[in-house]
């Protein structure tokens, strides 16, 4: 059975719409909007035709497009047809690049294709790297990979912003994903934590989380697994420089004890 069986029979376009062009388009529309029956159906047609991967204006395939406009399921029927994943956009931005619910898109993905095959620190052409921090957590507990491997994917940086994957955790102000990366056995973890991006360490990054919930249990776990509070940026602050000013700010120098010695405010 088909992706569609257990749903309604799949309609066919309109019959104004009968060029090749024509598919595509219709394909690229009904899929920005999910219209899944009628996706599936010039989806098909397409693919008797070999011209499935069409691109639209801004190189996006009608599996670039499912994957930006998040719908799972008709992503889902282009993969079944044999959609390629790897094809990227005229910014070089493949499907996982784009999606906007990765963990979704690579339970569907797994099911189509093993997660070893896919190039998990592919980059697009401003060098950001694939390897996000909630798709690299998500992979560990899917693949078996070695120790070797996964220090690699760990200090893998941006090739704009320099940052790695706990750069990122840190500056989404997820704490349970920098749990995550702090409790992996790396051969070096204070090189690894204290990693720069362009001038920033990670502590530097959990300073500058105003407001987050998360900002004083980020400093205090940073500090615990080997930041460097004297570590200085390319202005030449340290974390503590970064904290908010005021009371608040005061509260979690007191309490992290994030200042370093000598520190000259």
């Amino acid at each position: 059975p088909g992706p569609m069986s257990s749903g309604p029979r799949p309609l066919q376009p309109p019959a104004a719409f009968s060029t090749n062009t024509s598919w595509t388009w219709i394909l690229h529309i009904y899929t920005a909007k999910g219209q899944r029956e009628y996706a599936f159906a010039a989806a098909e047609k397409l693919q008797e035709l070999g011209r499935l991967d069409s691109k639209e204006h801004k190189g996006k395939t009608a599996l670039l497009v499912a994957v930006t406009a998040n719908q799972p399921e008709i992503i889902q029927d282009l993969l079944s047809l044999g959609a390629d994943m790897s094809i990227c956009d005229n910014k070089g931005q493949t499907a996982l690049h784009l999606a906007q619910n990765i963990i979704n898109i690579l339970n569907i993905i797994k099911k189509k294709k093993p997660l070893l095959m896919v190039d998990m620190e592919a980059r697009n052409f401003e060098g950001e790297i694939l390897i996000i921090a909630g798709l690299f957590a998500y992979v560990l507990t899917l693949t078996s990979v070695s120790l070797c491997d996964i220090t690699c994917l760990c200090v893998s940086q941006e090739i704009k912003s320099n940052k790695t994957v706990l750069h990122l955790a840190v500056k989404e102000g997820n704490i349970q994903l920098v749990h995550f990366f702090l409790k992996i056995q790396l051969p070096d973890m204070q090189v690894f934590i204290n990693m720069k991006a362009h001038g920033h360490t990670a502590l530097h990054m959990a300073a500058g989380l105003h407001g987050n919930p998360h900002q004083e249990e980020l400093i205090r776990l940073l500090l615990s697994r080997g930041a460097d509070p004297s570590i200085r940026n390319l202005e030449n602050d340290q974390p503590a420089h970064l904290l908010q000013s005021g009371q608040q700010g005061e509260k979690v120098r007191c309490r992290t004890r994030v200042i370093p010695p000598n520190i000259d405010f």
